[in-house]
């Protein structure tokens, strides 16, 4: 099954249908599959070098982690201590991946892999379930974990290995989605049954934040900027894209009579990243230019497609249901 780097946990608004944008032809799109892959291969973040990590599946369900450099070679590796899962979700500049793993007993623990290959398991104190969503340049870690009360609440994992915590003031449930490279952070959380976005500042500041109109806030992608993407569901729980600049000024957008639409990553440029669904609930990759300007995409032969990272030189990843799942890069 396909997946997604944003939270089930949270999520609170009905997707509706969107209708396509025109498609680019001047992009290339490179196919790719982890070699042995039998339930697919799922590419979940670029870095600036052109590294690619996700993960895939072997024959027996089990899924393991992966890197792809910018040359085509595939490493492969599974976080110590895992036992049937492994989710390598983002990747640094420097290369080095965060995600989390199921072990033994079906407890899901967070973990680091440098370039090097060296792996380190963590989870803050008092968690049963710890799951890594975003890393920055400097090797700081964001994420999200359950307690003991299945309460969820934010982290931050120092490249040290010291992890603090933190909830938005007023937080029944607090999901951290992404990190920038000045450790700024990004996610939702619940006040009285409605998400909000929040935006925590390195110094831990935190600042909250709602498109007009929503009933459901979920921002996914900071950038070095702290511009911030995501969607939003307005009263008819239709979903909208939307873009928030560093000054706190927001723009919605979606591709044309659209109802869905689904913004996960931002580069530098404030070019965006995500998918959406057309009349026929079949989605598609999409690419909004800083100036509005929206592009749809799909590799040769997708039935459905899932763009999930974007880096500072507007080269794409995600992963698409073609013969299988297999994970893609399209290079403008």
């Amino acid at each position: 099954m396909p997946r997604r780097k944003f939270s089930a946990a949270l999520a609170a608004a009905a997707m509706l249908p969107a209708l396509s944008v025109p498609a680019s032809a001047a992009a290339k799109i490179t196919v790719f599959d982890v070699p042995g892959d039998a339930g697919g291969t799922f590419a979940n973040s670029i870095n600036v070098k052109g590294a690619i990590t996700g993960s895939w599946d072997d024959s027996n369900g089990a899924s393991h982690g992966f890197v792809r450099s910018a040359d085509g070679t595939i490493t492969t590796f599974d976080a110590p201590g895992a036992q049937g899962t492994t989710d390598a979700i983002a990747i640094s500049d420097k290369g080095t991946v965060a995600g989390y793993y199921s072990d033994s007993n079906s407890i899901i623990h967070g973990f680091v892999r440098l370039a090097d290959g060296t792996a380190t398991s963590f989870d803050p104190q008092g968690s049963t379930d710890t799951r890594a969503t975003g890393i920055d340049a400097k090797g700081n870690i964001a994420g999200w974990y359950v307690d003991d009360n299945e309460v969820f609440h934010g982290y931050v994992r120092a490249r040290n290995g010291s992890i603090t915590t933190f909830d938005p003031p007023g937080s029944t449930a607090t999901v951290v989605n992404d990190i920038n490279s000045d450790g700024a952070c990004i996610g939702e959380y619940i006040v009285d049954g409605v998400v909000h976005g929040f935006v925590r500042a390195a110094d831990g500041a935190i600042t909250t934040f709602d498109p007009s109109g929503s009933t459901n806030t979920e921002p996914y992608g900071i950038n070095t900027a702290g511009s911030i993407t995501g969607y939003y569901a307005d009263s008819n729980n239709t979903a909208h894209g939307f873009v928030r600049a560093s000054d706190g000024t927001i723009t919605v957008f979606d591709p044309a009579n659209s109802g869905q639409t689904v913004p996960l990553s931002i580069d530098t440029k404030g070019v965006i990243t995500g998918d959406y669904d057309d009349t026929n609930f079949v989605t598609h990759g999409f690419v909004r230019a800083a100036d509005g300007t929206i592009t749809a995409f799909d590799p040769p032969g997708s039935r459905e497609t899932f763009a999930f990272s974007i880096d500072t030189k507007g080269a794409i990843t995600g992963y698409f249901d073609g013969d299988g799942f297999q994970g893609f890069v399209r290079k403008p």
